[in-house]
């Protein structure tokens, strides 16, 4: 037996459900440190900064997941649900920290989302994932049919990118971090975009093929 046939061994005796109580565990503990005066002298903004990293660090790892099996052999693919609503949850919880504990107005964080170009692109991001979350159950796949369902979770994708474009717009000044997510993103859709190709390159063989 080869080390990644033992790796997704190990991983397919795992459950997924608990990548949720990872998740939310560490999320409650964030806000716990942050009500709690732990987060440094400004832990609004930091509790903010980091529901916001986190839920784009899931979103990479999302797009991953594909990429880490096809060149490993290593499969994540039954935990991919779950890190994609965490992400989701996470950037709502980044959100929620935005507008109630650091605008703490309705009519200030319209304005915001009006006026200020990396805001509008962050909410932008949110929206196309919500019904990426809404439809990450069996019950949509069948409703929606498995064709369709992955056609309209593509969404995950310009999500990301406006994700890693709000981030790098973000930051004052040249900062390495988001660039460094905005390559790492970018790379995991080229090798998405050249599996794609190749998928249909070998369809379209076989069919003439036949």
């Amino acid at each position: 037996m080869t080390v990644v046939q033992r790796i997704n061994g190990g991983l397919r005796r795992v459950p997924a459900w608990p990548v949720y109580g990872l998740g939310f565990g560490w999320m409650g503990w964030l806000f716990y440190m942050g009500i709690g005066g732990r987060l440094g002298p400004e832990p609004v903004e930091t509790l903010e900064h980091l529901y916001g990293e986190l839920a784009l660090q899931l979103l990479v790892l999302g797009l991953a997941v594909t990429p880490l099996r096809r060149f490993t052999g290593v499969s994540l693919m039954k935990f991919r649900r779950q890190i994609g609503l965490m992400a989701f949850y996470f950037l709502t919880a980044h959100v929620l920290v935005w507008a109630v504990l650091d605008v703490q107005s309705l009519s200030r964080v319209w304005a915001d989302i009006v006026e200020r170009p990396y805001i509008t692109i962050g909410m932008a991001g949110l929206l196309a994932l919500v019904p990426l979350a809404l439809t990450s159950n069996n019950y949509a796949i069948r409703k929606l049919g498995p064709l369709r369902w992955r056609k309209l979770h593509r969404l995950a994708y310009p999500a990301v990118l406006l994700g890693a474009l709000h981030y790098i717009w973000l930051v004052k000044g040249f900062e390495i971090e988001p660039l460094l997510y905005a390559g790492v993103i970018v790379l995991l859709l080229l090798l998405r975009v050249d599996a794609g190709r190749a998928r249909t390159v070998l369809g379209a063989g076989a069919s003439f093929g036949r």
